[in-house]
């Protein structure tokens, strides 16, 4: 029988193997997911280089690997994925929450510094990485969120149990257009609808179009199909003075910015995210 191979030696064969299939950032995927079929933290990895892998260790990372390479994302792999500070759950029926979208909740902090918000609505909550968020930063805020999908859902209620909002948080399975009316009005609306013109889809890697659910991603031709439902909705059941806050693609600014002040939003704004691009676009219900 010949000798065990170690981490090191296992870890530098997986990163050959997702290397010769295209996958991206190959090394950084086979420490994740070597790390979880051990049950090891990034840093207990690296003190356990030398350590050999007994034959049922390497039967928890050989699939895991396989999965890689055929290009599944590995949050899915893991059924987690990080956001703005908090483990989210994933699934295949949800969209792998992105940092562009943790913008939406720095800018709601920044409209809300004093933790006024009362309550906040959330058009396509996906896996609910915005509406958790927003319930633990505002602990005095109630939300609804949205979505068509009743997979996505019970993701987003896992999350809300995950880190304690369950009690504050309503998810509603029904399109943009049906948020009921909050009383008093939302002081907040958030939404990251699918934005994904058909010609970027196509141009999409593998790892999205494969395995991320289309619905989330591509709305139409022009990819904002679902901004003027999202902005008359929220216009409707906004308080007085209520932000809608809705992530967009990168060259979508200015015609996002246009349906909003056409739905009749003020202070109408398009924020660029850390790489310069267009990524959200802001207006305020005007006061009474």
């Amino acid at each position: 029988m010949g000798k065990a191979p170690t981490v090191r030696e296992i870890l530098a064969k997986s990163d050959r193997y997702l290397a010769e299939r295209g996958i991206d950032s190959p090394r950084l995927s086979a420490q994740v997911l070597l790390a979880k079929a051990l049950d090891l933290d990034r840093l207990g990895l690296i003190l356990a280089m030398d350590r050999p892998l007994t034959p049922d260790e390497l039967d928890a990372v050989r699939p895991l690997i396989a999965r890689r390479g055929r290009g599944e994302p590995t949050a899915y792999i893991l059924g987690e994925r990080e956001f703005y500070g908090l483990d989210c759950c994933v699934t295949p029926a949800t969209l792998i929450p992105r940092p562009e979208t943790e913008l939406i909740i720095d800018r709601a902090r920044k409209l809300f510094p004093d933790g006024g918000l009362t309550a906040f609505g959330d058009l396509g909550t996906g896996s609910g990485c915005l509406a958790v968020t927003l319930a633990t930063f505002f602990p005095q805020a109630r939300g609804l969120a949205l979505d068509l999908s009743a997979a996505a859902l019970e993701v987003a209620r896992q999350n809300a149990v995950r880190h304690a909002v369950a009690d504050r948080l309503t998810f509603l399975e029904a399109d943009f257009a049906a948020l009921p009316q909050c009383p008093g009005g939302y002081g907040l609306i958030v939404s990251n609808p699918p934005y994904v013109s058909a010609a970027e889809y196509r141009e999409c890697s593998r790892e999205v179009r494969d395995f991320e659910p289309a619905s989330a991603l591509t709305p139409g031709e022009t990819g904002l199909e679902a901004v003027p439902t999202v902005a008359r909705t929220a216009a409707a059941a906004l308080a007085p003075g209520g932000w809608l806050l809705v992530e967009i693609g990168w060259k979508q600014g200015p015609a996002a910015a246009a349906i909003l002040t056409e739905a009749g939003f003020a202070e109408v704004a398009v924020r660029r995210d850390l790489a310069g691009c267009d990524r959200m676009v802001e207006g305020r219900l005007p006061l009474l």
